[in-house]
């Protein structure tokens, strides 16, 4: 009877081991991951303040994720369009249509913009209704008119794929996906998104002569006119300047006499806000047509011909720099000479950047 009881203690202990040694294959410790670090590498001539929450520190694997949910067509609420879809690498970030179609091929209310150097950006979209890059990335996920789904949607349809899953586990350490994380890996990426190798950097930097007739536009463009020093200029610096090209400003640049999209104005409820919007970078500016806020203008001829002949001086809110601004003693509107037009534009060729657009970190990670 001994030997009996025995025998059994033994086979049971011997079971027991074997569960445990089973139970431990199926269900492996889970690796913690840390994400590394990103160096942000800046250009030498390019502004080096710059913000990042401290929340969201750039990593390796955030802009790694970030770049996927980009593309991603899962963010839309029926798979057909991703941010890049509205945002095209070759176009600087844009679409090449005046309204953006979303994925009931309504057309939206605004031109799509360029997403080149938000980095150095606080205030985003034509309105600058967003004052962060997360805060922004919501909105176009969610807007009727663009992709038209829910993150809290997106957040289930990733969880669903093999790919996502362990994408964020890298990236913020474990494999839970939420709205919050989703919003933060594609700002990280879009803060990656800089564009500094145009021929005009490459002349910043000694690298490389402009011709004369670029030089000439150049400096048309950055100078104020002023007629009592016989001063001649663009007036283009006044809202585009610095190295941004963009001052980071807001104005009405007298296209309409009577304001039918209030842009920032709808943002602030002010009145004095009505018809002013975002004057954006002209960085790749002749990669981005349409031009304006609502596309109306096709080319870059179109544009000055704008500022030169056909602002609407009784349009709200006009702004004071545009007012003031001509190349004659008492003139309306600038009053350039065909010949400075021309050379103004050909000016803004030189900053087309087609490393930028060709950079393979920055295209999609589905090919």
């Amino acid at each position: 009877m001994a030997t009996t009881n025995h025998l059994f203690l033994l086979l049971a202990l011997v079971f027991t081991l074997s569960s445990c040694s089973s139970s431990n294959e199926e269900t492996p410790a889970v690796t913690q991951e840390t994400p590394t670090p990103y160096t942000l590498t800046l250009p030498k001539h390019f502004p080096q303040n710059y913000i990042i929450p401290e929340d969201n520190a750039l990593t390796e694997e955030g802009i790694a994720l970030g770049r996927h949910l980009f593309y991603e067509r899962k963010l839309s609420g029926n798979n057909t369009m991703s941010c890049g879809s509205c945002h095209q690498q070759e176009k600087a970030f844009t679409d090449g249509k005046a309204l953006s179609l979303g994925i009931d091929n309504i057309p939206g209310k605004r031109s799509s913009m360029s997403l080149a150097n938000m980095l150095w950006f606080s205030q985003f979209n034509w309105d600058g209704k967003a004052q962060s890059l997360e805060e922004q990335a919501r909105i176009p996920i969610e807007d009727p008119l663009e992709l038209h789904g829910s993150l809290a949607g997106a957040v289930t349809k990733l969880k669903a794929t093999p790919l996502y899953p362990p994408l964020f586990r890298k990236a913020f350490g474990d494999t839970t996906i939420t709205e919050d994380r989703i919003l933060k890996a594609l700002a990280q990426f879009q803060r990656t998104l800089i564009s500094a190798n145009s021929r005009y950097d490459r002349y910043m930097s000694n690298q490389e002569q402009l011709s004369p007739d670029e030089i000439e536009g150049m400096q048309l463009f950055l100078t104020h006119p002023d007629p009592s020093t016989n001063t001649r200029g663009g007036n283009c610096g006044d809202c585009h300047g610095g190295t941004l090209f963009s001052l980071r400003t807001f104005h009405n640049n007298g296209l309409d006499a009577t304001i039918s999209d209030n842009g920032l104005g709808d943002v602030t409820g002010l009145a004095k806000d009505n018809g002013k919007f975002k004057a954006p970078s002209l960085r790749n500016i002749a990669l981005t047509a349409p031009y304006m806020h609502d596309g109306r203008f096709t080319t870059l001829e179109q544009v000055l011909d704008h500022y030169n002949d056909h602002l609407k001086y009784n349009s709200p809110n006009l702004d004071p720099l545009i007012i003031e601004a001509s190349n004659e003693p008492g003139g309306k509107t600038l009053l350039l000479t065909a010949d400075e037009k021309r050379k103004i534009i050909a000016f803004l060729h030189t900053l087309t950047d087609s490393s930028f657009t060709k950079d393979k970190r920055f295209s999609t990670p589905f090919k």
